[in-house]
């Protein structure tokens, strides 16, 4: 037997569908803390002590964090392909500002502290709170679109074309879902905020963070809501075939409105996903204001996983459907690299995921602890 037929292809395929969506959930998770401090550096932070103890509640770990994007662009290029190539062409603009907006952050966080001139501080505080904004927005845009479907296309030959353009992505269902993402953020940037920071910091944070809790409940439940009554859903109309070829175009597929939900009434079991998105931030709220530092951290990271799970579990088995042709819509089944290819990443990553895991682990516990806002005034254990 080949080593790699052990797995299925049907396995394996779904394996790497879990994988991408944990993959997602762990960059939300750590590097959302980050993007939500970031746009709360200059509300909860009223003088400069106080942003530097903002900035460096992140410092040591920022870095680390963006490797959970970095594995999830990896893994989707050499997983799925066609969803590489579909979404990154299609969304170049989008891709691009947030590409800008991520790279603006890193230069920020080293230039800020290079002079003590008030108004060059305050203009890289202004970078850090866009760097954290746009790509929070833009990323709950992207995912509203790919809800609605992405005007995309498959030529006799197979070459991907893309009918849309920058300001398209820009619609209402879209803008809905990219307010979700925000203020899902900032509540866990303030949660992180009162676990990391005491005082007048932690105080604002507290308060700013009740609010986009609720925040998150109420645009989390509207976007639901409108995805049940006005965006078309997809459902695949043909037979399944789970080990076929990555060809997507030898299905049927239909829309219809509510077809997004069609998951959750057949497996009941599904709705522990928005279930924990509706009631996660509620939980966060309650424990903020009770002043639990911790479990709220944990709650705001429940309901962040909830809310992208609830999206793939609504979607399966697509993955990136089309608007123009749902024949041409990418699922599960029919997107994907070849059965040995799948294998072995899948080999690599039983290897490596777990090792970064164990590091970021250990990190995290060495530089656990609140910022000393009297060490920084002293210029002594921290970067910025």
């Amino acid at each position: 037997m080949i080593l790699h037929e052990m797995i299925s292809y049907e396995t394996l395929r779904l394996i790497w569908w879990l994988l991408i969506g944990i993959l997602l959930v762990g960059f939300a998770i750590t590097d959302g803390f980050d993007l939500g401090t970031g746009m709360l550096l200059p509300f909860a932070g009223k003088t400069d002590l106080e942003r530097r103890v903002i900035i460096n509640s992140i410092g040591p770990v920022w870095e680390g964090n963006q490797v959970w994007l970095i594995l999830g662009g990896g893994a989707i290029f050499a997983a799925w392909p066609q969803l590489y190539a579909v979404s990154f062409s299609g969304f170049y603009l989008a891709m691009f500002v947030i590409l800008v907006a991520l790279i603006v952050r890193p230069v920020a966080f080293k230039f800020r502290s290079k002079r003590e001139d008030p108004r060059w501080r305050a203009r890289w505080d202004a970078a850090l709170f866009v760097g954290g904004f746009v790509p929070a927005l833009i990323c709950g845009v992207a995912i509203g679109n790919v809800l609605q479907g992405v005007p995309f296309r498959f030529s006799p030959d197979m070459h991907i074309f893309y009918d849309g353009s920058f300001f398209a992505l820009l619609n209402p269902f879209a803008l809905l879902c990219g307010l979700v993402s925000v203020a899902m953020l900032v509540m866990h940037g303030a949660t992180w905020l009162q676990v990391k920071t005491d005082g007048a910091v932690a105080e604002r944070s507290r308060r700013y963070g009740s609010v986009a809790a609720i925040a998150t409940v109420v645009l989390y439940a509207a976007a639901g809501a409108a995805l049940w009554l006005w965006v078309d859903g997809y459902r695949v109309t043909s037979a399944v075939v789970v080990d076929g070829p990555s060809n997507p175009m030898l299905k049927t597929a239909q829309v219809h409105v509510g077809a997004w939900f069609l998951n959750f009434a057949a497996h009941p079991w599904t709705w522990i996903a928005p279930a924990a998105g509706l009631l996660g931030p509620l939980l966060a709220f309650a424990l903020l204001r009770a002043r639990r530092e911790v479990p709220a951290l944990l709650a705001s990271a429940a309901s962040i996983a909830g809310i992208i799970l609830s999206v793939g579990a609504a979607m399966f088995p697509f993955i990136l459907p089309s608007s123009i042709d749902p024949r041409a819509s990418l699922t599960v089944w029919d997107s994907s690299s070849s059965h040995m290819t799948l294998f072995i990443m899948l080999v690599v990553t039983a290897v490596f995921i777990p090792l970064i895991v164990a590091y970021t682990t250990w990190v995290y516990k060495v530089l656990w602890g609140k910022v000393d806002g009297k060490a920084i005034e002293d210029e002594t254990g921290h970067a910025y």
